[in-house]
C-alpha cells in the first residue's frame, strides 16, 4: 500500500511544484513583456525628444535650417523622393542600385574575409608573410582606392561592389583571424588525437569556435558595405543614393541630403534584422549567454 505525497495544503507536491514552475514561467514572459515596452517606449521618446528638440531649434533660429534642416522640411523631402523621383530616375531604381552594389560587396567580402582569415589563422607561416601586406593594403585610404576602382572600370557597379567588399573584407577578416586564434587548443589535440583530418578538425572545430566572431562583424560589416557603395556613388555614379546626396549638397538642400540618410539608415536597420534572425538560426545549438537570456530584445 502505497500514499502520495502531499503539502502542507493536501496537493500533491508534484502539483504544487507544477504550479510553482508555471506561476515563475509566467513571470518571467510578463518581465520579458515589460522589458520590451519599457525599451520601446524609450526609443520613441528619445526620437521625439531629438526630433522636436531640432524642429523647435530650427523655427526659432536657434541653429540656421539651411545649414542643418529641420524634420518637417526632411519629411517633405522623403514626400518629394517617393512621389516625383529624381533626376536621375525613380527613389526606388536609386535604392535598389545603391542596395545591390552593398548586398553583392558584403557578400563577396564577407566569404573572402572568412576564408583568409580562418587560413591564415591556423597557419603562422601564412600570416607571417602575408601579414603585413594586409596591412599595408588596408591602411590604404578608403576614397583613394574608390577613386582607382572608377578610373580603373568607369562609373558602372563594379567600382562600387569592389570598394564596399574592401571595408567588409578587412572587418570580417580580422575577426576570423582572432577568433581562430582563440579556439581552446585542448580541444583542437584532442580532435588530432581522435584521428580527425585537418579538413575536419576545420569543418567541426575551428570553424564553430570562430562562428560567433565571424557573425558579430556581420553587423557592423553591412554598415561597412553602404558606406562603400555611398562613397563609390558620390565618386563618379549614374544612379543611387550616394549620387542623390551629391546633387543635394551641391544645390545647398540639406533636407534632402538628410531624408537620403534617413533611408540609408532604416536599409541597415533592417539588414541588421536579417543579419540577427541569421545568427539566431546559425548559432541555434549554442546555449545562449545569460545577457543574451535577459536582454532578449
Amino acid at each position: 500500500m502505497s500514499t502520495a505525497s502531499t503539502s502542507a495544503t493536501g496537493a500533491p507536491v508534484d502539483a504544487v511544484a507544477r504550479a510553482a514552475q508555471s506561476d515563475a514561467a509566467k513571470a518571467a514572459k510578463r518581465a520579458v513583456q515589460r522589458r520590451k515596452a519599457s525599451v520601446w517606449a524609450g526609443r520613441i521618446g528619445f526620437a521625439v525628444l531629438f526630433l522636436g528638440g531640432w524642429e523647435l531649434a530650427a523655427r526659432t533660429n536657434t541653429i540656421d535650417p539651411f545649414f542643418y534642416g529641420q524634420p518637417s522640411g526632411i519629411w517633405k523631402s522623403l514626400q518629394n523622393l517617393f512621389t516625383n523621383g529624381t533626376e536621375f530616375g525613380s527613389i526606388y531604381a536609386n535604392i535598389w542600385v545603391t542596395m545591390q552594389e552593398a548586398l553583392i560587396g558584403f557578400a563577396i567580402g564577407a566569404v573572402a574575409g572568412v576564408i583568409v582569415g580562418v587560413a591564415l589563422g591556423q597557419s603562422r607561416y601564412l600570416a607571417d608573410v602575408l601579414g603585413p601586406y594586409i596591412k599595408i593594403v588596408n591602411a590604404i585610404p578608403r576614397i583613394v582606392l574608390g577613386s582607382i576602382f572608377i578610373v580603373a572600370f568607369g562609373l558602372g557597379t563594379l567600382p562600387k561592389i569592389l570598394l564596399a567588399a574592401v571595408l567588409v573584407f578587412f572587418v570580417v577578416f580580422f575577426n576570423a583571424f582572432q577568433g581562430v586564434r582563440e579556439v581552446d587548443r585542448n580541444i583542437l589535440a584532442n580532435a588530432k588525437v581522435l584521428g580527425a583530418s585537418r579538413l575536419q578538425v576545420t569543418r567541426h572545430v575551428i570553424v564553430p569556435s570562430a562562428l560567433t566572431w565571424i557573425i558579430a562583424s556581420l553587423h557592423s560589416a553591412f554598415g561597412f558595405a553602404i558606406v562603400g557603395a555611398l562613397v563609390g556613388e558620390v565618386l563618379g555614379s549614374q544612379q543611387g543614393l550616394g549620387l542623390i546626396i551629391k546633387q543635394a549638397q551641391n544645390q545647398f538642400d540639406p533636407n534632402t541630403v538628410f531624408a537620403a540618410m534617413f533611408l540609408i539608415a532604416a536599409l541597415v536597420l533592417m539588414a541588421e534584422w536579417v543579419i540577427g534572425k541569421f545568427e539566431h538560426w546559425l548559432l541555434s545549438w549554442r546555449p545562449a549567454a545569460p545577457s543574451e537570456a535577459s536582454n532578449a530584445i
